[in-house]
């Protein structure tokens, strides 16, 4: 049950009223101590005199009935125009209605979004044959935090911050966590860098590859969302030098690179980071930033489907 967010009584309270008029409180005194006028209380024990436990308790605000509700046949005929994709107003403009009313019944039946009109698509779930054919590489931006901020000290003047340009800038900034993660074998690897520019990721991806050839895997490709370290031409040209194939995820598509964003949640649930660092991370992790700390790939676990991804 909702109760109203500046409702006085609840039915719990409104028991108590009545209890106390039936025990000899006049109205008035029993409202007084409830908070409420008299009027309000009469009608509430009016209810629970004629309905008893359930008169006390709220009801819908929503009219019995509605004379000039949209009959059940319009709404299947707004149905059927917007399974052809027509638009509101295109469907208002046939069928002579208020655009209003025409949103409001789409609203109300989950097609208001034309995305709604399209079966959700079934989990795509893959794996590479071998290690090494397929890494996901993305970066996940942490906010650096220096020391307690004004939310936990109340006090904004220790701020760290400085004058650019005539406006003031906080000096904490970001930290970038470049993750890479085999598709097969889930062997990750994983760098805090100071930024997220082309030479940055190029040398987080030669480093990558090394990691991955001292474990004796051969990198032959690499999969990254469209930001723009991984489509400038600096990073073609490093992936060229590498001999590695690179693929792309489609806009708007950030699921196809789910396992590199997976693989950096244990960054986020542990909150930004204090200093800035480089630190290797697979598995376990080890919270010494500037070591390095890998997992071999016997304590990687593959996913239980098997299934070839096509490039």
């Amino acid at each position: 049950m909702r109760l109203h967010a500046n409702a006085r009584t609840c039915p719990k309270s409104r028991r108590l009223l009545v209890e106390r008029v039936d025990a000899g409180w006049s109205v008035i005194d029993a409202a007084d101590a409830a908070g409420i006028t008299d009027r309000t209380a009469r009608r509430w024990l009016a209810r629970w005199r004629a309905e008893g436990v359930g008169g006390l308790l709220d009801r819908s605000s929503a009219p019995r009935r509605i004379p000039h509700k949209t009959s059940p046949e319009r709404v299947r005929e707004i149905v059927r125009l917007r399974r052809l994709r027509m638009t509101a107003a295109q469907i208002a403009t046939a069928l002579q209605m208020a655009l209003s009313t025409v949103s409001a019944v789409l609203k109300r039946v989950g097609l208001g979004k034309r995305s709604r009109l399209d079966p959700p698509e079934p989990p795509n779930r893959y794996e590479r044959r071998r290690p090494g054919e397929l890494i996901h590489i993305d970066i996940k931006k942490l906010g650096r935090i220096l020391k307690p901020g004004h939310r936990v000290t109340g006090d904004r003047r220790g701020q760290a911050s400085t004058s650019r340009n005539g406006k003031t800038v906080t000096l904490a900034g970001w930290e970038f966590v470049h993750v890479a993660i085999d598709d097969h074998s889930r062997l990750a690897y994983a760098e805090v860098l100071a930024d997220e520019k082309g030479p940055t990721a190029v040398g987080f991806l030669e480093r990558a590859v090394e990691f991955y050839a001292a474990y004796g895997v051969r990198v032959e490709r690499v999969m990254t969302d469209n930001g723009s370290p991984y489509v400038s031409h600096v990073h073609a040209a490093a992936c060229r030098k590498l001999a590695l194939r690179h693929l792309r995820t489609r806009p708007y598509r950030p699921r196809t690179n789910g396992k590199a964003s997976a693989s950096s949640k244990p960054f986020s649930a542990s909150g930004p980071t204090g200093v800035s660092s480089k630190t290797a991370l697979s598995g376990p992790q080890r919270s010494s930033y500037g070591s390095p700390t890998t997992t071999s790939p016997d304590h990687t676990a593959p996913s239980t489907t098997s299934h070839p991804a096509h490039d």
